[in-house]
């Protein structure tokens, strides 16, 4: 087939552009990796201050350190049913990148994992599910000791006018 190199060549760009270190957490059984990069710190849960109209996803904004940072949960993001926080619950802070800025934010996880490495050669394209599916915030599938990780685009997750509006706080 004329299009299998250029195919080839595709995925093995993609596998060292994702290539790294990667923080691993679970939500609703499945175990997804951030870039480390991204990750400033993660916390265990703490009082979060709920913020009237924000969209149900939202959880609110904790004071860390003084500073304000809003908090989503990951698993209503994702469409999941919410989980009560419980002992293994965490917030992980991250830096996301809209127009050209830095924000901080919190996302709820369901348990922090471990730091994994990705290798290129366990970097696989993320599958197509047709046009109903939006895909564009997973960087790929790693396969790592045994296991498929969905290895998430932080700056992706949330769109550009959902990090303005959070940026506000």
């Amino acid at each position: 087939m004329a299009g299998e190199p250029a195919k080839k060549e595709e995925i093995s760009n993609l596998a060292e552009r994702v290539a790294g270190k990667f923080l691993t957490f679970d939500l609703a059984e499945e175990e997804y990796g951030l870039e480390i990069l991204r990750v400033r710190e993660i916390i265990g849960m703490m009082a979060i201050t709920p913020v009237p109209r924000t969209p149900d996803f939202v959880r609110g904004v904790i004071n860390l350190r003084g500073k304000v940072i809003p908090v989503i949960d990951l698993r209503l993001k994702f469409g999941l049913p919410y989980k009560e926080p419980d002992e293994r619950t965490c917030v992980i802070v991250v830096e996301v990148m809209s127009d050209g800025r830095t924000v901080q934010m919190g996302i709820v996880v369901d348990r922090v994992n471990e730091v994994v490495d990705v290798k290129p050669g366990e970097v696989e394209p993320t599958p197509s599910f047709g046009v109903a599916l939006d895909t564009a915030f997973i960087l790929g599938m790693a396969k790592v000791q045994g296991k498929v990780k969905i290895l998430l685009d932080i700056d992706r997750v949330l769109t550009t006018s959902e990090v303005a509006a959070l940026s506000s706080f």
